[in-house]
């Protein structure tokens, strides 16, 4: 019997350059509050600095998202349906 290796998590996507600021707060917090949700559950940190990290993870996901290091998606809005009367 041979032992399993454990996979090791794939690390974490980092843009290459970072992505333009978010002009919307609301947008901002939504982006943040899952990115931090992320990190709670043991996601990776993507900044570098370690040494003036804040320590809890809101904090850490705000800087994250601030210095354009998140992926996010904004969904297409529904087009409205067509109520039919008759």
């Amino acid at each position: 019997m041979t032992p399993q290796i454990p996979e090791q998590p794939e690390a974490p996507v980092i843009p290459a350059e970072p992505l333009p600021p978010i002009q919307s707060r609301f947008l901002f917090v939504d982006v943040a509050a899952l990115r931090a949700k992320q990190l709670k559950r043991g996601a990776r940190v993507r900044i570098d600095e370690t040494e003036h990290l804040p320590k809890k993870a809101e904090r850490v996901a705000m800087e994250e998202v601030r210095r354009g290091l998140v992926y996010y998606n904004v969904p297409e809005p529904k087009a409205p349906r067509a109520e039919s009367h008759e």
